[in-house]
């Protein structure tokens, strides 16, 4: 389903002419969905729905696009840099693929299949509070009633407008950008691209224009998936997989770093994954993944199993300008509450 989106949505010249038929047999879904999208943002913007402001500032790291595009790194180079600042950040997300309840605290350990891959991921990496759940207000507040927290991170959630925010930071592919610059299900946008007018930041995954910041994902190193192994990874010709929003990206890059892959294998993002699936894609051969993927691997990770690890980098310019943003809005915050 993934790979025909793609090509519906992210059309190279050599495409099947079917798919150009197709964006425009779509569009009278694609025009019930503009507007219902119109309706939603007008009853927030004419206050006839209120926004929940919270105490403290919310950063909302999100897209208008379907897919991924980096917002989980950019999460993870959030949390180092605020705390490298003296602040103390928590993390909201949705929780995506998962089913439960109401609000979730997500702990250290945790499998992916209760959480989700990008919190568990999140939280394995740095260790920080983080709360997921499909009202991200109620999630914010069990976070700022659980934990020691002066700042919220909002994985995703441009589009959830009860939840106020601060500061939003768009976060584009940059290669495949806007895709056809069409709203679901014609295109892969979830609102026009007149958004990116609106946000105070643009983050690109690769080559970036003057009003943007680049992003880089720099590789960490490779490591074992399975906790448990002693194993060091010695290169070799690796089956490459991956079960994010653009697969594609991680093979190339893969290739630019100059590792061997003797197959490569995409699946659906957000893959919940097996060892009977992996193992028919790769037998015995060594697999290469996402650190993303390898989070839903652990329990049953074999010892040549591995993930790569990336670091977001970003210019000096964009974290002295996004801590500005911080701190006016701490001090916005603290007069309010002080009923200045």
């Amino acid at each position: 389903m993934q790979e025909f989106a793609n090509k519906l949505w992210y059309p190279d010249k050599d495409a099947h002419p079917v798919f150009r038929l197709l964006k425009y047999l779509l569009l009278p879904l694609t025009l019930l969905f503009w507007l219902v999208s119109l309706i939603r943002r007008s009853l927030f913007k004419s206050g006839l729905k209120q926004s929940h402001s919270l105490p403290v500032p919310v950063i909302i790291v999100g897209n208008i696009t379907v897919g991924g595009s980096g917002k989980t790194p950019t999460v993870i180079y959030l949390i180092d840099l605020l705390r490298k600042h003296g602040l103390k950040p928590g993390v909201i997300s949705r929780g995506y693929g998962v089913k439960f309840e109401g609000v979730k605290r997500v702990e250290p350990q945790m499998p992916a299949a209760e959480v989700g891959d990008e919190p568990a991921m999140i939280v394995a990496r740095t260790g920080v509070p983080m709360v997921i759940g499909a009202d991200r207000v109620k999630a914010a507040e069990k976070l700022l009633t659980d934990s020691q927290v002066d700042v919220i991170i909002s994985d995703d959630g441009l589009q959830h407008y009860r939840l106020g925010r601060d500061i939003e930071l768009l976060i584009l592919d940059g290669a495949r950008r806007f895709g056809n610059g069409m709203l679901l299900p014609s295109g892969p946008l979830r609102e026009g691209c007149w958004r990116a007018q609106s946000v105070d930041f643009i983050l690109v995954n690769g080559q970036a224009r003057d009003d943007e910041f680049q992003m880089e994902l720099l590789p960490q190193g490779i490591f074992p998936v399975s906790p448990t192994s002693k194993h060091t990874y010695v290169p070799t010709p690796v089956v490459a997989v991956a079960g994010i929003g653009n697969p594609q990206r991680f093979f190339n890059s893969l290739d630019e770093q100059g590792h061997t892959v003797i197959k490569t294998h995409g699946f659906e993002d957000h893959q919940q994954f097996t060892l009977d699936a992996l193992m028919q894609v790769a037998g015995e051969h060594p697999i290469l993944m996402t650190e993303k993927d390898a989070v839903k691997c652990r329990d049953f990770a074999k010892d040549n199993w591995w993930y790569l690890a990336v670091d977001a980098k970003l210019p000096t310019r964009f974290e002295a300008d996004l801590m500005d943003k911080v701190h006016g809005a701490m001090k916005k915050k603290q007069g309010k509450s002080d009923g200045v």
